[in-house]
């Protein structure tokens, strides 16, 4: 059975070269779960560590689904989103907006749910945004 990233699409391989400087270290499959276990209070890197999850429920309903992507787009594609000044600036203005920004951290973790749900929400925005622009400028072939 063949797998592909599912993001770019590129074949993926399990040989063991994970996270090397070649085209198979660069292609190997690595699994990443859409909302982290981190989220509901698991961690599989820190087995018997107690964590406080911020969602009791996911708010998507995805918990515990995941995908299977390449080094590349998992690694550097999906883990270090670039936000640029403005992006931050913006995302800010947007917090404060709706009344999620902080001048105290409170006891729960409620406001920081509600911050990722938030630049999830603005993330899901401008890729539709973006994909619909995309299809609009393509021209039928004949």
């Amino acid at each position: 059975m063949s797998e592909f990233c599912a993001i770019c699409n590129c074949p993926l391989h399990r040989s063991g070269v994970y996270a090397r400087r070649t085209v198979e270290g660069r292609s190997h499959a690595t699994k990443h779960h859409f909302v982290a276990e981190r989220f509901f209070g698991r961690s599989n890197n820190r087995r018997r560590t107690e964590t406080y999850g911020l969602f009791t429920e996911c708010p998507w309903g995805i918990e515990g689904k995941s995908a299977v992507f390449c080094y590349e787009c998992h690694e550097e594609l999906i883990h270090n989103p670039v936000l640029l000044p403005a992006d931050v600036q913006q995302l800010s203005e947007l917090v404060r907006l709706r009344g999620l920004s902080e001048e105290q951290k409170p006891l729960d973790r409620s406001i920081i749910a509600s911050r990722i749900c938030l630049f999830q929400e603005a993330i899901s925005t401008g890729i539709r945004h973006l994909l619909e622009k995309e299809r609009a400028n393509q021209h039928p072939t004949v």
